[in-house]
């Protein structure tokens, strides 16, 4: 990695280009989804790639960053390729989700966030959702594929090319 930090996150044209790294944390049916401040959807742990980085080692570092303890990453689960649009801005998105699963996660979950956290002037609120049932959907974790993927993860990585300007989703 070089001596300068370079996010690959960066404008093209009227749109955005991003690429991003995310945990994939399931734990007693449940996955850890993160809201960051006061938005109306949750997304997983993870963050931006830095130029001349690993993927892999992004997303350790983005947990740190965020969770503030070192978990392993461990194998590829999905490649996705995102297209949507926020705040008047269409995003090109392209996505690795790493399963990670850490020791010492607790055995029973509130309905209240488990950790709160600072990092780079946001809160983030981390919980556990439960896989099965509706509750993915309604806190709309994003990207929206995602729910459908979660309760049987495959022995091999999948890719997904997702675009919600065509579904109507967003």
């Amino acid at each position: 990695m070089s001596a300068i930090r370079t996010v690959l996150s960066f404008p093209v044209g009227g749109a955005r280009f991003n690429y991003r790294v995310a945990a994939v944390v399931v734990h007693n049916g449940h996955v850890l989804v993160c809201r960051e401040d006061d938005d109306d959807y949750v997304m997983l742990p993870g963050g931006r790639v830095e130029m001349g980085e690993a993927s892999a080692l992004a997303l350790g570092r983005e947990i740190i960053e965020e969770i503030d303890r070192p978990w392993p990453v461990g194998r590829l689960l999905f490649t996705s390729e995102s297209f949507y649009r926020r705040e008047e801005q269409d995003f090109h998105e392209l996505g690795l989700f790493y399963l990670v699963a850490p020791d010492g996660l607790p055995d029973r979950f509130g309905d209240g966030p488990w950790l709160v956290r600072h990092d780079e002037g946001v809160e983030l609120q981390f919980s556990w959702l439960p896989i099965a049932g509706d509750a993915l959907k309604a806190a709309r974790l994003l990207p929206a594929w995602l729910p459908g993927h979660l309760g049987a993860l495959q022995p091999v990585p999948v890719h997904v090319v997702y675009d919600e300007r065509e579904s109507g989703h967003g």
